[in-house]
């Protein structure tokens, strides 16, 4: 159907929508109109989703990926440019986290489609070493949804394992489920729900022992733990220096505050690297080969996560780490201090997760809509009802106001018997 629909430009039908094109700035206002309604990212209103370090960080970020976003990855032959800066941001990434000589990697779009290659990479190598047919990968409940995809893209069995009252892996529990057909054992640095580090040591001894791949979802601390660690906050170990680690992906677009789509896939070796590649010649065109989901793909992120990582440097990562992990106590603490609210975790790195002392008294849900309704983005999640932060460097200056509104959102909403809306509004 074509239904009339209001723009910057007023009303058409989606039979107009092509019909005759539309003068440039005449786009652009129709654009600007469309995301009029969107929430306020870059003014440190949104504690999800998207993730801001500021104008002028931004501009570099945005400028390389425009300069770069027509050239195509998918065979970077053509586009040596796309190869070497590669290469950079992977050399980089891999001294954060901890790769030897022998390590190796690769970029993706995102921290589902690093998680879909850890995946596959298992259970391709599982095949050609020891002809797994069924098999199946271990993983603490609190591991993110996108293995679940990953499980149901590739056929690998999903053994979901409940985590210990500190939301940590259960690394006993975990052992016990482990058989001939697993390929694939997971912890996480942080975990996403409740923001806490698994024991990675413990989860890659068990890959030690049964000869597996052991993977670390570093996603949301690949980039923040090595420079927490330079401002001295301590951690177990948990990246390719720690024996049966077989990969880790952190994400670029995430507190390494580059464009959408630069996520990386780090393996502690080629060889561990290669079941990742995608191979084939049984078509009419020759051989084909992708190193991931994608085939085509924009040289924008690319580009843009290397101009970034130039522009802020080892300097610019150390204070953007420092800003926004202060703006992460000091919001832990106002939720310690207020007796209605309680923290599920102590945050670890930048992710503060927290309910209601009492689901009773205080529907943390409702709390949720009334900060909705105040222009503020958090997101939901469940079992058990809670609130969801991650906080970046764009709440330095508004960490304060949201307290202050979270406050008074509890106020409202205390006592007073609503319900909020269970919808999940995002955490991916």
């Amino acid at each position: 159907m074509s239904r009339p629909r209001q723009s910057g430009g007023g009303e058409f039908t989606h039979d107009e929508f092509m019909r005759g094109g539309v003068p440039p700035d005449a786009v652009f206002s129709e654009l600007e109109s469309l995301r009029r309604d969107d929430f306020r990212w870059r003014d440190g209103k949104v504690f999800s989703l998207a993730y801001y370090a500021g104008p002028a960080a931004a501009a570099v970020s945005e400028e390389a990926y425009r300069r770069f976003s027509g050239e195509n990855a998918l065979n970077t032959a053509a586009f040596p440019s796309l190869r070497q800066m590669q290469d950079d941001v992977l050399a980089i990434v891999g001294k954060w986290l901890g790769a030897g000589p022998e390590a190796a990697g690769f970029m993706t779009s995102g921290g589902t489609e690093s998680l879909l290659m850890a995946v596959k990479a298992a259970r391709d190598r599982a095949r050609a070493e020891r002809r797994t047919a069924k098999p199946n990968m271990v993983l603490p409940a609190s591991a993110h949804a996108a293995f679940e995809k990953a499980a149901a893209y590739f056929d690998v069995e999903s053994r979901r394992v409940a985590v210990r009252s500190d939301w940590r892996a259960d690394v006993d529990a975990m052992r016990d489920v482990v058989d001939e057909n697993t390929v694939l054992i997971v912890g996480s640095a942080p975990q996403y729900p409740q923001g806490v580090m698994d024991d990675i040591q413990s989860i890659a001894r068990i890959a030690l022992e049964h000869n597996l791949n052991c993977h670390v979802d570093a996603c949301m601390g690949g980039v923040t733990l090595p420079y927490l660690k330079k401002l001295g906050h301590e951690f177990a170990p948990w990246d390719l220096s720690v024996p049966g680690v077989s990969s880790i992906s952190v994400d670029l677009h995430k507190f390494g505050y580059t464009s959408k789509g630069a996520s990386v896939m780090m393996y502690a070796s080629k060889q561990l690297r290669s079941h990742q590649v995608f191979m084939t010649d049984n078509w009419l065109g020759g051989l084909y080969g992708s190193s991931g989901v994608l085939g085509t793909k924009s040289g924008g992120s690319i580009a843009s996560a290397w101009a970034t990582m130039r522009f802020l440097g080892e300097d610019g990562y150390l204070n953007l780490t420092k800003i926004a992990r202060r703006a992460t106590e000091k919001l832990a603490a106002h939720i310690t201090s207020d007796a209605r609210l309680i923290l599920r975790a102590e945050p670890d790195t930048m992710l503060v997760c927290f309910g209601a002392a009492d689901d009773n008294a205080l529907d943390i849900f409702g709390v949720g809509d009334e900060l909705w309704k105040r222009g503020w983005y958090v997101d939901r999640q469940e079992p058990p009802r809670s609130l969801h932060c991650t906080v970046n460097a764009a709440h330095e200056n508004t960490v304060d106001d949201f307290i202050a509104q979270l406050s008074d959102a509890t106020d409202a909403v205390a006592g007073s018997g609503s319900r909020g809306d269970s919808r999940n509004y995002g955490t991916i």
